[in-house]
């Protein structure tokens, strides 16, 4: 497709950008701590990182796991922690140390857990004690040779850090028993490490930086190999997006998705290292009426999110008396943003929320709306610099403007392919770099694109991706189902919730028994909303259940 998009770019944005800055991402957080020193590069629960004490505490980390594990090169280890300082400090040891980074959702159940660790062959785990009770489960048949537990207060000040610790183990009984092997204490980690030799590896742009957990329509769990040249080319092409409006040193973003979701990771913790800024941790944002108190202790520039975030933040009691004046991009992405509530914000911050795209197969921008909008465009932006964008049919050709098909990308910032996974890879990525992102999109006359629909079956909740087979995997099970479909229906809180159509096997079947069989073997967002019980499903001619008709008839619930 000719660059039409070019057009409206605001001025002063390059259609190609330098992409060779930085030849790692370690690198950049050494060269950043050596500009930003003394400048805070984390905060969360009142106590601030700087970017000296980053570098300082990562080099620990990495010394360590050089030195005392039996780690080669290109080795995975697996980070299961929320946002807390010690995310940081563990994924850039983890870079540091020439190892690749696994970042795994802490709220996955046993199986998911066990899913993630053996399609990964992660050698070690950093986790949360508050989750290690999960670990325990599914160890034992994973390639997992050591675990770091990591404690919620291990960062904060004393004597908070000891209060939290306790209160969490002794008061609120937050940390289930657990037994495991090979453990050591994430404190321990930094300690030992600090009297440990750390060797700087040689890396390349081309060695892999991360194996980001992804899906598909089969709902079998894909690890998208993602290189640090592919996260430093995203970071090269949004920083010269973003660079006009933002200042070094000095911007303030606000992390409420958490660090181990590509947006944040890239958008909020790697760009705003490169650019100086303070990455303020929301620990707990489900917690509004705290995310709002947070808030209220700082003078953001900057904040990130979903649909979901933002029409939350703005229904609760205290959000609309902020101190707004700072505040110079709002930016949402991982689900579409619905115009009721970009129009509700701007009217209460004064802020336009800007819509962008990504993918986890794409580091992940794609596209970004201009920061210059005088209001919300329903658009997911224009292509960002060094990066090509084609809508195309069911057989491959490329449709023109107006014409609705296929997006597909290509750029720096694609995926190598799925880890072990050649078929997958094959169906997602051609042989000349276009990688199929399954979503249906148009552009427009002004280069600007549209998300028309999804190709495939995915749903989408607050941001997060459901894979209906999966969740059909797990009903199934059940000895009282029959036959189940899961689909997406309209929600107005979190976008798109989870339906299930069921026909019992078992007369007695309820809509809470299969709830509960649910709650123990999937993430809460993958939870159904809705459970209705048919006596049969719509069906092809050669027996595959029609989803879209079911969808059809149950737009909203």
């Amino acid at each position: 497709m000719e660059k039409i998009w070019l057009k409206s770019y605001p001025k002063g944005i390059p259609e190609f950008v330098e992409l060779d800055q930085y030849g790692s991402l370690a690198q950049l957080l050494e060269e950043a701590a050596e500009r930003y020193g003394d400048l805070p590069a984390f905060e969360n629960r009142g106590v601030r990182m700087s970017f000296s004490a980053l570098d300082a505490e990562s080099r620990n980390f990495a010394a360590y796991l050089q030195t005392e594990m039996d780690l080669q090169a290109g080795d995975c280890v697996a980070i299961m922690l929320p946002n807390l300082l010690q995310f940081p400090v563990t994924m850039f040891g983890i870079l540091r140390a020439g190892l690749a980074a696994v970042n795994i959702n802490p709220l996955y159940t046993s199986r998911e857990l066990g899913e993630a660790l053996e399609k990964s062959e992660a050698k070690a785990i950093v986790i949360l004690e508050n989750f290690a009770s999960v670990l325990a489960e599914v160890v034992e048949g994973s390639a997992i040779d050591h675990v770091i537990i990591a404690r919620a207060g291990d960062l904060l000040s004393f004597p908070e850090s000891f209060v939290v610790n306790f209160a969490l183990k002794h008061v609120q009984h937050k940390i289930p028993d657990y037994e495991l092997e090979n453990t050591v204490f994430f404190k321990e980690v930094l300690a030992t490490g600090r009297d440990r030799k750390y060797i700087r590896p040689q890396l390349s742009r081309d060695d892999v930086a991360f194996l980001q957990l992804t899906g598909g329509t089969t709902g079998s769990a894909k690890l998208a190999i993602l290189t640090h040249g592919n996260l430093l080319s995203n970071i090269a092409q949004v920083d010269a997006w973003f660079k006009q409006v933002l200042e070094e040193g000095k911007e303030i973003v606000i992390t409420a998705l958490p660090l181990y979701h590509i947006f944040s990771l890239m958008a909020n913790c790697f760009l705003f290292v490169h650019l100086g800024g303070l990455c303020y941790l929301i620990t707990n944002p489900r917690d509004m009426e705290g995310f709002v108190g947070e808030l209220s202790k700082v003078n953001f520039s900057v904040i990130t999110g979903v649909n979901t975030l933002y029409n939350g933040l703005l229904n609760t009691e205290g959000f609309s008396v902020l101190d707004f004046s700072h505040l110079k991009i709002s930016l949402g992405g991982g689900m579409a943003v619905q115009e009721a509530v970009a129009e509700r914000w701007q009217q209460v911050t004064g802020c336009v929320l800007a819509e962008a795209y990504g993918l986890t197969e794409t580091s992940p921008a794609v596209t970004v709306n201009p920061l210059d909008l005088e209001k919300f465009n329903g658009k997911i932006g224009l292509p960002v610099p060094n990066t090509e964008i084609a809508i195309r049919d069911d057989d491959g050709r490329d449709l023109g403007v107006g014409e609705v098909g296929e997006l597909c990308v290509r750029g720096p910032q694609v995926m190598q392919g799925y880890l072990n996974n050649l078929e997958e890879t094959r169906a997602a990525l051609d042989e000349d770099g276009w990688l199929r992102t399954g979503d249906v999109a148009m552009v427009d006359e002004a280069g600007f694109v549209s998300i028309v629909d999804r190709k495939k079956d995915m749903i989408l909740v607050s941001g997060f991706n459901v894979y209906p087979n999966e969740v059909e995997q797990v009903v199934a099970a059940h000895e009282g189902v029959l036959e189940v479909a899961a689909i997406g229906v309209e929600d107005p809180s979190s976008g798109e919730v989870v339906k299930l159509c069921v026909v019992k096997k078992d007369p007695a079947l309820t809509a809470e028994d299969v709830l509960e069989f649910c709650k123990v073997r999937l993430t809460r967002y993958k939870w159904p909303k809705h459970i209705e019980f048919y006596t049969e499903l719509p069906k092809t001619n050669v027996g595959k259940i029609l989803r879209r008709a079911l969808r059809d008839k149950n737009p909203s619930g």
